[in-house]
């Protein structure tokens, strides 16, 4: 009889451990994904991402089906059905920006901003390129007469960081010239809505950061845009013409910065810097640790604060601590954890990293916060 009491114990013993093993199993199953990707398929559906930028889709040359796939800092096109001709328009521009586009204003953006009281316009991007596609990869910097908020501006400015097939920018090439420190071909003309202005990379580049501004006063010294204009929005993304699926932003940053002049704006504030960043850094060969620390020199409380930057080609971050990075190379935000979201007027919130390097060590040339750039301490 105690033999078969031992067997019968063991049985509980094991149904109560499957259940709760099935029971396990089953939150498992029921916990939701955290940050998962959104995918849009709708012809000018659009998300927002970082809560600051509007990924959209902007499919308007074609009725084939696009669909793209919204990341924590860009996006991939996962569908690209259909084609036109590479002699016309191009079939959509799935794009990522920071400023208004058909009165869709990214969240806290200072755009429209008048030309003449943008002190900078930094921004960075990083692309993934395919194979088996005709298309160009580039920002679109919109300038108008008017704080337009709606339709299509008077000037369009494009810098073509590469293309792939028989595809040309608008209009004719005019001749060569040195912008933020590259040769570009320079392509200008009209596209039957809006003057166009273009600057076609020599080779393509996957990764960049420069000062928006640099192309804008090459508008306004060709005639095409005037001091007293606006900048309306920053855009980086894709003209497919043919396929395009795998084509990938895989991360962008874009600050306006204002100061000096009489500014315009829908929403937000510019300004003078009103943060300072301390960047300490421990290097070794091959690898390093950095200590952030941001101060609010403002006199506002600094909200869910985001920290914008570009790491230096070649480094990589492994680890980071008391801060979330959107990135682990190039164009990095770095934003607060539960307990440290804010930073009140005078006060400060420090976090860190560890990563990889090649080449020659170097640090980020500049720092935003929440838009706004900040002086390096």
């Amino acid at each position: 009889m105690q033999q078969l009491k031992n067997h019968g114990t063991l049985h509980t013993l094991f149904a109560v451990l499957l259940a709760s093993l099935v029971a396990l199993a089953a939150m498992i199953t029921a916990a939701p994904a955290s940050h998962a990707d959104t995918t849009i398929c709708e012809q000018f559906g659009s998300t927002t991402i970082q809560g600051r930028y509007v990924v959209q889709n902007n499919r308007w040359g074609t009725s084939a089906t696009q669909c793209i796939t919204a990341t924590d800092s860009g996006f991939r096109i996962v569908q690209a059905d259909g084609s036109v001709p590479t002699n016309g328009a191009p079939k959509s521009y799935p794009s990522v920006y920071n400023g208004c586009h058909y009165t869709n204003c990214s969240p806290g953006t200072n755009l429209p901003a008048r030309l003449s009281s943008v002190a900078s316009a930094p921004t960075s991007i990083s692309y993934s390129y395919v194979s088996g596609a005709q298309y160009d990869a580039a920002y679109d910097i919109w300038l108008d007469p008017t704080p337009r908020t709606d339709g299509v501006n008077r000037t369009e400015i494009m810098v073509w960081l590469n293309h792939v097939g028989a595809v040309q920018p608008v209009g004719s090439p005019t001749g060569t010239s040195t912008v933020a420190g590259r040769s570009w071909q320079v392509w200008s003309g009209n596209n039957g809505t809006n003057d166009v202005l273009s600057f076609v990379a020599p080779s393509a580049i996957d990764s960049w950061n420069f000062d928006v501004m640099d192309f804008v006063r090459q508008a306004v010294a060709r005639g095409l845009a005037q001091d007293n204009w606006y900048l309306t929005s920053v855009q980086a993304g894709f003209e497919p013409w043919q396929n395009g699926a795998g084509l990938a932003v895989n991360s962008f940053s874009s600050a306006v910065n204002l100061g000096g002049g009489t500014g315009g704006g829908t929403g937000g504030s510019g300004g003078s810097s009103a943060c300072k960043v301390a960047y300490g850094t421990n290097v070794w060969q091959g690898g390093f640790t950095a200590n952030v620390t941001v101060t609010n020199t403002g006199s506002s409380p600094v909200d869910a604060w985001k920290l914008a930057f570009t790491l230096p080609a070649g480094q990589q971050v492994t680890s980071a601590w008391s801060a979330e990075l959107s990135a682990s190379s190039g164009a990095v935000t770095a934003g607060g954890m539960a307990y440290n979201t804010s930073i009140a007027p005078g006060g400060q919130v420090s976090f860190g990293f560890q990563g990889t390097y090649d080449g020659a060590f170097a640090t980020p040339a500049a720092f935003s916060l929440n838009g706004t750039a900040c002086t390096k301490a």
